[in-house]
């Protein structure tokens, strides 16, 4: 029975789904609304299964006569495009599939190639394992922090973020990673492409990069404007000491765990950057994109910690929680807060409050620290199983970098590496070479190897990835 003061046609207008409709050419109204249904199912917008609204709601939204949608919905049963139940509502029918789009010149071209064998085994060197998403203790925090929240955390965003995530960022950084911030240094992000593309814009001139390292991430940084240098890349990491004959005001360095070649940036190094930044007035950008995973020791402290108004610490949740929850953050050095907020904008138009609140409570409660401490030991078991098993069935082709992070290297003897990313396309592995990450204007000896990601293969797919890659790899000479 409809509240009083309301009167049936608005109760029943409040009952149901919303459904996008339009009556429209010759006929009657029973007519034109057979038609739009049609058309809606045979184009995919209404998908098999889809629930439609009660006949008397619809009726309301159209504004006919109830009569007039009950026997359209009748007659569209009898042809067979919806079905009906008694006390389930009226569907889709299942068999009621759309009409395939008429294959347009570049279909037809790629249906006479040979089909690609699809993706079996996701070897990217950027992917966590998803599956591991801890969703229970996620909702757990995500109902704390939407109970706890005031009210104004659902009005305009602060483009530096919430507070709460600020401060928790700010506490746990500290514990776990070294860095000295404080709350109003911190600026949320969408990610660590979005912080680094925010960057762009307020740099100048020449920024310095590692030989190897991710090609979209250079992309950034020349779509803003600016030009990138290579600094050679060994074992030990960048060579810093090369900064002072570059010309550049900044520096992006992955000093953890060189991404992709695996090795740590050295102390004598870090101290190298820092001070060529002290005396040029440059930057450091550190990206810590996988520092709390490191298995032969403890994980090294950031660079920022060395000097907080030198050095800018990227991060985020891409490899620790999920690319999918798209937060990353920056602390700034007190000079640089304005400029990266007069970037970002005036409020916040990126991260949606939910997640932050959400975030916010998992680090505080210690949710966060139990779960890198659990895939931290996943982790280290596969990239054990991977050194375990090409010992085995490899034993020419050797690991390369130190035991941390979410990938490997894999040496490939000269000559060999298109020809192995092929031969594991092949086998539906998805991989990259070493080739693909080098900086086109890099002056060193290039080195053939496979970066291969560990982390998204789920455990029980693991052996058979493995099984594959053997498969994939040249054999001894």
């Amino acid at each position: 029975m409809a509240d009083r003061g309301v009167n049936s046609g608005e109760a029943e207008a409040s009952v149901g789904t919303d459904l996008h409709l339009e009556l429209s050419g010759r006929g009657a109204r029973r007519e034109q609304l057979m038609l739009a249904l049609r058309e809606a199912i045979t184009s995919g917008r209404l998908a098999p299964g889809t629930r439609l609204p009660p006949y008397r709601t619809l009726a309301v939204d159209l504004g006919i006569a109830r009569n007039t949608v009950g026997e359209a919905y009748a007659e569209l049963v009898a042809e067979g495009w919806l079905t009906a139940r008694q006390g389930s509502g009226t569907h889709v029918a299942s068999r009621a599939t759309p009409l395939p789009p008429p294959p347009s010149a570049g279909d037809r071209a790629r249906r006479s190639a040979p089909e690609a064998r699809p993706v079996a085994y996701d070897f990217m060197p950027t992917s966590p394992d998803a599956s591991a998403f801890p969703r229970a203790a996620w909702l757990r925090s995500a109902r704390r922090a939407l109970n706890d929240a005031p009210g104004d955390a659902f009005g305009v965003g602060d483009p530096r973020g919430r507070v709460e995530l600020r401060t928790a960022l700010t506490e746990y950084l500290a514990r776990a990673r070294g860095v000295r911030t404080a709350p109003h240094r911190i600026v949320v992000c969408a990610g660590f492409a979005h912080a680094l593309r925010i960057l762009g814009e307020v740099l100048e001139g020449t920024v310095a990069v590692e030989s190897y390292g991710l090609a979209f991430h250079r992309s950034l940084l020349t779509g803003a404007g600016l030009r990138t240098v290579p600094l050679t890349v060994d074992a030990d990491g960048a060579r810093t000491a090369e900064l002072g004959a570059v010309g550049a005001g900044a520096v992006l360095l992955t000093p953890a765990h060189q991404f992709p070649t695996g090795g740590p940036l050295r102390p004598e190094r870090r101290t190298a950057a820092v001070d060529w930044a002290r005396a040029t007035g440059a930057v450091v950008l550190e990206d810590d994109y996988d520092g709390e995973f490191r298995y032969d020791r403890e994980p090294v402290g950031a660079v920022q910690g060395l000097d907080p108004d030198r050095v800018v610490y990227l991060g985020s949740t891409s490899k620790s929680l999920s690319p999918a929850l798209r937060l990353g953050w920056l602390a700034l050095p007190e000079a640089l807060v304005d400029d990266v907020l007069a970037v970002k904008g005036v409020r916040e138009m990126w991260t949606g409050v939910g997640d932050q609140l959400t975030l916010a409570d998992f680090l505080a409660c210690g949710a966060y620290d139990r779960h890198v401490r659990l895939m931290r030991r996943t982790y280290r078991r596969r990239r054990d199983r991977l050194v375990s098993v090409l010992a085995e069935r490899a034993p020419h082709i050797g690991v390369g970098g130190i035991a941390a992070g979410l990938h490997a290297v894999l040496d490939l003897p000269p000559g060999t590496e298109r020809d192995t990313v092929r031969a594991a396309g092949r086998l539906g592995l998805a991989l990259e070479g070493l080739g693909a990450f080098r900086h086109p204007d890099s002056v060193m000896e290039p080195r053939e190897g496979l970066v291969i990601g560990f982390g998204a293969p789920p455990d029980h797919a693991f052996n058979g990835a493995l099984q594959a890659l053997c498969t994939a790899l040249p054999p001894a000479p």
